[in-house]
């Protein structure tokens, strides 16, 4: 696979031990899809106590990242590159992945910290206004890559780039789709899942990808049931679109991304944003 200019990974990183874990992810999963790693720092408020405090200016921080570069380019055959920006780590992170055109990013976060003391709902921004999908990662290790993926669903489900990443990545790691549903008991949305669930199956049917259906319980607490089902499949990641499902009046979007998210089984989490093509419902288009 010949590799484009804008064929990127990007990971920010604070210089901890859960963002090193991000880079490693970066690392071989710009190994596997033949991708450019770029790591970046943005330097803020934090950045510049942390180096005050120990007698140190800038330059520190270009040390550090190619420190981290030149060791990756002794172990591994990919093309590394680091960037540094000053500002808001909400603003430059997401600037820095259009500019450059990235592909997918990676964020390390452990529970609700992580990423330069990012917490709840600020980790959460990140991610949400991400123009690229985002792979959230915790401690575990990426291992032999994504063979299980759980792929949740339900009627409201805006399924087009969750389908067309989910089958990127089955072929490229040669996984098991696990597609998840939400059960409903009114009639009206339980057909609407089912016409997402079919159309869902058409696009794995003609890519030749392996998958199977699981509904859950029809008691209570989806997002808890899914994070379950995941943690019993020994699940690689879950695939889940960030702000789909909000015009479902019982949806808590932010509830459920941080659930998933920074879920107990540590369980990477692939965040996908529909920024490109806006609010598409499934059942209205079909894949090509």
């Amino acid at each position: 696979m010949a590799q484009q200019l804008n064929d990127i990974v990007l990971v920010p990183t604070d210089f901890s031990e859960i963002c090193q874990n991000a880079i490693n992810h970066g690392v071989e999963l710009a190994e596997y899809l033949n991708y450019k790693l770029v790591i970046i720092h943005v330097i803020n408020s934090e950045t510049k106590s942390q180096l005050k405090k120990a007698d140190l200016d800038v330059s520190a921080i270009a040390d550090k990242l190619n420190d981290i570069a030149n060791d990756i380019r002794e172990k591994s055959r990919i093309s590394v590159e680091t960037i540094t920006r000053e500002g808001s780590i909400f603003n430059e992170i997401h600037e820095a992945a259009s500019d450059m055109g990235a592909k997918i990013m990676i964020l390390g976060t452990h529970g609700k910290k992580g990423l330069q003391y990012l917490v709840g709902s600020h980790a959460l921004k990140v991610v949400t206004k991400s123009p690229v999908p985002t792979i959230v990662v915790q401690d575990k290790s990426f291992d032999k890559g994504y063979k299980k993926i759980v792929f949740p669903i339900n009627s409201f489900t805006e399924a087009r780039q969750q389908v067309q990443w989910a089958m990127h990545i089955a072929k490229t790691f040669g996984s098991v789709i696990n597609i998840f549903r939400e059960p409903h008991t009114d009639p009206i949305l339980a057909g609407k899942l089912n016409v997402v669930t079919g159309q869902i199956k058409e696009a794995f049917d003609k890519n030749n990808i392996t998958y199977s259906i699981q509904d859950a319980e029809k008691s209570g607490n989806f997002a808890g049931k899914m994070i379950e089902y995941a943690t019993a499949e020994k699940a690689d990641m879950i695939m889940i679109m960030t702000d789909a499902d909000i015009f479902s009046p019982n949806f808590n979007a932010g509830a459920w991304d941080e659930k998933m998210m920074f879920n107990k089984a540590k369980i990477p989490v692939m965040c996908i944003n529909p920024v490109m093509t806006g609010k598409v419902y499934y059942e209205y288009i079909t894949l090509i």
